[in-house]
């Protein structure tokens, strides 16, 4: 390493290289700062330094009063885009085939719609929407949260409502409508988490979250469109594209 390069980046070099290569395995502990500085014959600045950049790469967890580990490497489970519109049975499917439990929580309410999500439904900004937040769990774990946004004419309630059991589909809400949804569009973005998603999601440092714009079409005209947020250490998008002869 070129001499000019700081020297905190000498011990995320070498601890860098030891949790890759399998010889600090995952759970294995992390020296400590005073340890670092005394191995490495570098300040105590370099040593925090060092360490804080490990958890930002998510190669080590820190926990209060136990110092650092190497962090275990996650199980990427798939999340299937394309099988069936409903919300909750893809997540339900992808968690029973994972041999999780899948559950969740929600709650509905009249919002405005603030400029992004009012551009991506065509409306004015800070109209009059019904807003439903979600929290997906397996096993009792978060896994996964989306935020939902339609438009106030289909709304089944303008009153707040939260529950845990399984609401109607976007599909069949809008069918017994009279709408027939066509087309539902995603657009996918990496990101990095606001503090809200990490503290729900309990992610680790350095962790950053596939987010999944998904709009509902009757046509030409956006009936719904959600936020999805999922963790990007714990899920693969996996799409299927058909094929017309």
């Amino acid at each position: 390493m070129a001499n000019s390069d700081p020297v905190y980046l000498r011990v995320v070099e070498d601890l860098r290289r030891q949790i890759v290569d399998g010889t600090l395995p995952p759970g294995a502990p992390i020296p400590s700062r005073h340890q670092i500085t005394r191995k490495y014959s570098v300040g105590e600045t370099a040593a925090r330094h060092a360490l804080r950049v490990l958890a930002q790469e998510g190669l080590i967890v820190g926990r209060v009063g136990s110092g650092h580990r190497v962090r275990e490497k996650p199980t990427l489970l798939p999340s299937y885009r394309s099988r069936v519109p409903e919300p909750h049975t893809p997540f339900a499917m992808d968690m029973q085939a994972g041999g999780r439990q899948p559950s969740w929580n929600w709650r509905s309410e009249l919002a405005e719609a603030p400029p992004e999500i009012a551009q991506r439904l065509q409306l004015s900004q800070w109209s009059p929407v019904i807003r439903i937040r979600f929290v997906y769990r397996g096993d009792g774990k978060p896994m996964q949260l989306a935020t939902s946004y339609e438009l106030i004419e289909f709304g089944q309630s303008q009153a707040p409502e939260e529950g845990t059991s399984e609401r109607r589909s976007t599909v069949s809400r809008m069918a017994a409508n009279g709408t027939k949804i066509t087309e539902i569009s995603e657009s996918v973005h990496v990101r990095v988490p606001q503090p809200t998603e990490s503290d729900l999601l309990e992610l680790p440092a350095g962790v950053q979250v596939l987010h999944v714009e998904r709009t509902h079409w009757a046509a030409d005209r956006p009936v719904e469109t959600s936020d999805i947020v999922i963790p990007g250490d714990k899920f693969r998008l996996v799409y299927g594209i058909p094929v017309s002869l």
